[in-house]
């Protein structure tokens, strides 16, 4: 991917160069991804009826960003990110009133790893991205949450505020952790989340295991939390054969309560592959299964996409999926739409540009 850096701070003042100090390498990028597309879906609203729309973010999210380094020397650097989502269809923020919403962090890195401060995605959500054929596509991708549980989303624990995080790695092994901290007067645990994770890769093989625990705010006065805590467990593996790439992933789930409510769990599974016929075509196929251990309806989704690389930053796609539910659970192949029926098919067709 090409980027256009902006550099903002050049080599030191000529009198500190003409003293022999090393002066500090400072550089600034501006970096962005936009994506827009026409999707139609069927069973789109109440009535039942299919819909025609314009959707911002069908292959990624749009988002435009801002990241710096500053050589501090002896291999240690100064890091900073600031990145915003956005709507294409409208041109408003991607989150309610939240300029930064994906990351804004500052931290230091060098050979023992990378530490940051901040609001930032998480180690399962990085550690578990290349293990998902769809990429996490908005259009269509159930490896982050699914709507399929009604009110539920069961999904994963993707970003978090007042965090801290650590990523390292060392030869085929990489290890990383995040803490974000709940800020509740009385309580560390109150609010609190944590996340760890490991992964391996030799060849063509990658393998990650995470786990991770958001603790609800109950113990607090404000704001009322019936939630105790949600946990996850993820793991991912894959392996290229070069031209072929094969994907597997799993999410258990659980969401425990301070009430006498029994607890919510689920399951979810995926599968899939990508084939490179040529440089700039490649097709990308999965198939979703959430096992919903109460209400049941075990939704099922079968998603395909292909892409044509017009150039290194600019890409046509063509995507389509079909989701069912069993024992008349409504669906969406959305992460983020309800579902007003038992299935539902949808086909997006999009372009996208990095710079």
């Amino acid at each position: 991917m090409r980027r256009k850096p902006l550099v903002l701070a050049v080599l030191g003042a000529g009198g500190a160069m003409t003293a022999g100090a090393a002066a500090a390498q400072s550089s600034v990028t501006l970096y962005g991804l936009m994506d827009a597309g026409v999707e139609y879906a069927t069973h789109a609203g109440p009535n039942g009826g299919g819909a025609t729309r314009l959707v911002s973010g069908g292959k990624n999210t749009s988002r435009w960003g801002l990241r710096g380094t500053e050589d501090l020397g002896g291999g240690l650097k100064a890091v900073f990110q600031l990145e915003s989502g956005i709507q294409i269809d409208t041109g408003r923020l991607d989150s309610d009133g939240t300029l930064f919403d994906r990351r804004a962090t500052v931290g230091l890195s060098g050979s023992w790893g990378r530490l940051i401060m901040g609001r930032d995605f998480t180690t399962t959500y990085d550690y578990m991205l290349p293990f998902d054929p769809m990429g996490y596509a908005p259009n269509y991708s159930w490896a982050t949450s699914s709507t399929a549980t009604g009110g539920r989303k069961d999904g994963m624990f993707t970003r978090a505020s007042n965090a801290m995080r650590y990523d390292g790695t060392f030869g085929g092994l990489k290890v990383g952790a995040t803490v974000a901290l709940g800020e509740v007067a009385g309580s560390f645990r109150s609010a609190s989340k944590y996340d760890v994770g490991v992964g391996y890769s030799t060849g063509g093989f990658a393998a990650v295991v995470t786990w991770d625990r958001q603790n609800g705010a109950g113990t607090s006065t404000t704001p009322a939390d019936a939630t105790d805590y949600i946990q996850g467990i993820h793991a991912g593996a894959s392996y290229d054969f070069g031209s072929l790439k094969l994907y597997a992933g799993y999410r258990n789930y659980k969401r425990a309560f301070t009430t006498s409510g029994a607890s919510q769990r689920s399951a979810m599974y995926w599968a899939g592959a990508s084939y490179d016929f040529t440089p700039a075509f490649t097709l990308y196929g999965a198939v979703y299964k959430q096992v919903v251990k109460e209400s049941g309806g075990d939704p099922i989704m079968f998603s395909l996409r292909g892409q044509y690389a017009l150039s290194k930053r600019t890409t046509a796609y063509l995507s389509a999926a079909y989701a069912t539910a069993q024992q008349g659970h409504n669906v969406s192949v959305s992460r983020d739409l309800v579902g007003y029926g038992n299935n539902q098919f949808a086909v997006t067709a999009g372009l996208q540009h990095r710079f």
